[in-house]
């Protein structure tokens, strides 16, 4: 026996859409009970990007088991559900993003050679955010909290990521290395001079040394081009 709904999805969810679905209603048939979540999810959606459902008129869970003739609008989440601790988990393609992230202070966490099935397991774990350029990664059910990052440019990305989860109040600028994530503790010159080079030495004065891998860092080049970035795309905000 084959049922059939009719779906309409909004605003921006349209993108996971193939280009004959978008902004319009469309029947979807099926031919066993499903639930919501799943119909939703088939049709490109994932879980993590979806807000207010109706079901002819009315506002129903994810598990909402589909019936015939259900007329269905989907809308996109409006209120960014994020967990207690704002800590991000990235798949592979987002290594620049990482990078700026952890310079920024947020633990973030770049398992390159993990499975997916493993990076979905440490988002739901852990409470983590889930960044990922691949949708398949977002529909796992364990995950709980994720983004698709829309776009390629990594800077483009991370004013994404600061906008979709409201991050300027927790910058903690310079607080965590951006190789390995580990924290970073402020250190004499004196103790470290013999790992510089001659015109770091000569141009620097504080330094600061990651607790789990020992590597060094100071304030160049790298921290001058964040804060460039974040006083031109967030003229407001107050730094040290």
């Amino acid at each position: 026996m084959t049922f059939q709904s009719t779906f309409l999805f909004k605003g921006y969810l349209n993108a996971f859409l193939p280009r004959r679905r978008r902004h319009q209603s469309f029947d979807y048939p099926f031919d066993a009970p499903r639930s919501i979540k799943d119909m939703i999810e088939a049709a490109g959606v994932p879980h993590t990007e979806i807000g207010l459902m109706l079901v002819n008129g009315n506002p129903v869970s994810l598990t909402y088991h589909m019936q015939d003739g259900d007329q269905v609008e989907v809308h996109p989440v409006q209120i960014v559900p994020k967990p207690p601790n704002l800590r991000f988990v990235a798949d592979v393609h987002l290594g620049r993003l990482v990078s700026y992230l952890r310079l920024l202070g947020f633990d973030t966490l770049y398992p390159e050679d993990y499975r997916d099935e493993e990076l979905a397991r440490i988002s739901g774990e852990e409470d983590r955010i889930m960044l990922t350029r691949d949708v398949g990664l977002l529909k796992r059910s364990i995950v709980t909290y994720g983004y698709f990052v829309q776009q390629t440019d990594p800077w483009q990305q991370l004013e994404e990521v600061i906008d979709r989860y409201e991050l300027l109040p927790h910058l903690n600028i310079f607080s965590r290395c951006t190789t390995c994530n580990g924290l970073l503790e402020v250190v004499d010159k004196a103790t470290i001079a013999d790992r510089l080079l001659g015109k770091t030495i000569q141009y620097y004065h504080q330094f600061s040394l990651c607790q789990q891998c020992d590597k060094v860092f100071w304030k160049g080049s790298h921290y001058r081009h964040m804060r460039a970035f974040l006083t031109q795309r967030y003229p407001h905000i107050e730094l040290d």
